[in-house]
Formats: structure tokens, sequence, C-alpha cells
């Protein structure tokens, strides 16, 4: 064992890990922490590259030196993005901390990427039209819903039929970024749409009752405390699949929502069927939204609310897409 890990007293408040397999181990505790899929997933990945990386040895019998090579291979040989590698060594300090019991008094010695702030991509009104117009069918619906709200992609997808009050004109976000809820605008002009979707989902929601499917996926406990509550009206899925699939954590075969990639493929179409040259992603509506809405003088602080930052510093970058538009200033280049 490698001298400078010790027993961490953080983890010692953890319950006893049942499985036997470090991956296995991973997993465990990352449910129990009650992590996303998509962090649990990309946790697994990097554990198991700096294991294979290092020849398949156990991480407890490495160290300092193991986890710099590891790093080092990632940022020199492979050119992952600054990004990407902090989320690697997170991955292992998640490890080691929570998974093996260590301290890491050598994380600081460590160097970490810096990442340069960079400015959004945004999308004129004119070029939103575009790219909204191109796409089909419901993934028009999820596009405008998007930009129309500010809601990141995931958001919008696992909305539920009852987070949607058309009484208040008011869209229910739950457990977004941070696991914090927050309230949106429901777009007046969407309102015939999401009816129209709506009751395509009750259709589906009828099917899957007369064929005894199980419920939609809940949230934390409630499928244990509420064993019926994901057959409710209330909770399917806004935007549910087509077919039924499995459950990657559960194993049990329901109908999810949308997948994400789907959507990301059919907006990649829609953008190269719009000849645009900037290099747009679903993600672009958010940014597009907040810096229209600044444009249309809301204040900061409104827009943050809508977008769920929780520091207003984060709102701020769209300000300087607002300078780089000119704001206001006249280029000397006109008054030769």
């Amino acid at each position: 064992m490698h001298p400078s890990l010790v027993t961490s007293r953080q983890t010692m408040a953890l319950p006893p890990l049942q499985a036997n397999r470090l991956l296995d181990q991973v997993k465990e505790r990352i449910r129990y922490l009650h992590f996303s899929l998509r962090t649990e997933e990309a946790y697994l990945y990097w554990v198991r590259a700096f294991v294979l990386f290092h020849g398949k040895r156990h991480p407890r019998d490495l160290g300092l030196q193991e986890v710099e090579a590891f790093l080092s291979h990632l940022a020199n040989e492979r050119h992952v993005a600054a990004s990407t590698h902090k989320q690697a060594l997170s991955a292992l300090i998640f490890m080691y901390g929570k998974v093996l019991g260590r301290d890491l008094p050598w994380l600081d010695a460590i160097g970490r990427p810096k990442s340069s702030p960079k400015l959004p991509v945004v999308l004129t009104a004119a070029e939103v039209a575009q790219v909204l117009a191109a796409l089909d069918g419901r993934y028009r619906l999820i596009g405008q819903l998007l930009y129309g709200t500010g809601m990141r992609l995931m958001e919008g997808l696992r909305l539920r039929i009852k987070d949607v009050d058309f009484g208040h004109g008011a869209i229910v976000v739950r457990d977004g970024k941070g696991g914090k809820d927050r309230t949106v605008m429901l777009p007046s002009s969407l309102i015939d749409a999401l009816r129209q979707q709506i009751g395509r989902t009750r259709l589906l929601w009828e099917q899957d009752r007369a064929r005894k499917l199980p419920g939609v996926w809940l949230p934390t406990a409630l499928d244990a405390k509420y064993p019926r509550l994901g057959q409710t009206w209330g909770w399917q899925w806004l935007f549910p699949s087509d077919t039924v699939s499995v459950c990657p954590r559960t194993g049990v075969e329901r109908r999810h929502h949308v997948i994400d990639k789907s959507f990301q493929r059919a907006f990649k179409k829609a953008v190269a069927a719009s000849q645009l040259i900037k290099p747009a992603t679903p993600h672009t509506l958010r940014h597009s939204f907040a810096t229209h809405l600044l444009q249309a003088r809301y204040d900061i602080r409104t827009v943050q609310e809508l977008l769920g930052h929780a520091d207003v510093s984060t709102t701020m970058i769209y300000t300087h897409v607002l300078k780089v538009g000119g704001g206001g200033v006249q280029s000397p280049l006109d008054v030769l």
C-alpha cells in the first residue's frame, strides 16, 4: 500500500461496501450518494482507464507518481480539453476518497489545468428560426421549448406532465443543475402544441397501462415509498420515447423519455440544413435565449434566475457576447 494513503474520516461515515470488484464498488458508492447516471458513466470510464493504463494494477497500490503519469498522458498524448482533464481527476479523487477510504495529502501537488473562459456561440433570432424550422415533428417542439425557456437539454427532456402549469403560464424545472428546482415561463405560442403533445403522450400512457408495463422511473426513494406512483398520469414524461427500453440501473423494462443523443443528431442535421457556419449545438439555444433577453433590456438578475445560475458572474458572460457585437459603439472605420 502506498504510504500516503491513509484512512479518511469522511469515508468512515459511509456504510460498508457490499461489492467486491472495484468498478462495482465505485458504482455502489455513486448510487448511494445519488449522483446522476451521467456522472456514474463518466467516473466508471475514468477509473477503468486509470486501471488499464497501469497494467490492471489495483489503485490501492498506486500513488502520486501514477496519478500524475495518467493525467500527463491525457494532456500530452490524448490532448484532452481542460474540462475533461478535471473530470478525470475528479473521478480519481472520488475513487480514493469515497471508495478506497484514503486521504490524498499529495493531491495539492498535482497540477490542475486552468480553463480559459470562452465566449458561448450565440445565434441571431433569424438563425434560431431557421434551425427550428428545419427540425421535424416533436424535435421542433423540444427545440422551441429550449429556446423559449432557456432550459438545458436534459431539463427539457425530463419534464413530466405535472410540471407544465397552463393556469399560471409556467413550467417547473425539477432537479436542475445542482439539484435545484426553478420556474420558467411557458411561451404562449407553444400552448397549443404542448396540449397536442400531451394528448399523444396520454395515448401511449393508456397503451402502457393496458399492457401492464411498469411505471416510469421515479427519483430518490419515491418508487419504494409509492409503488404505483410511476403509473399515474401526472408523473409521465412530457416527451416519452416511442419504444420501451431497459433501465440501465434497475434492469426494468419501462418507457423512458426521448434520448438526448437522438435530439442532438436531429439538431445537427437541422444546423447543416440551415447552412449555418456557427458550430451550434442544442445548448446554443440556451445561450441565445439569455443573450436575446439581455438585448431586450431585461434585468440580468431576472435572466440569472431563469437560467438557474447560482452566481450572477456566470450570467455575466452574456454581457461579453453583447460587447463583441459592438454594444452600440460605432466603429471608427464607419466614420472615415
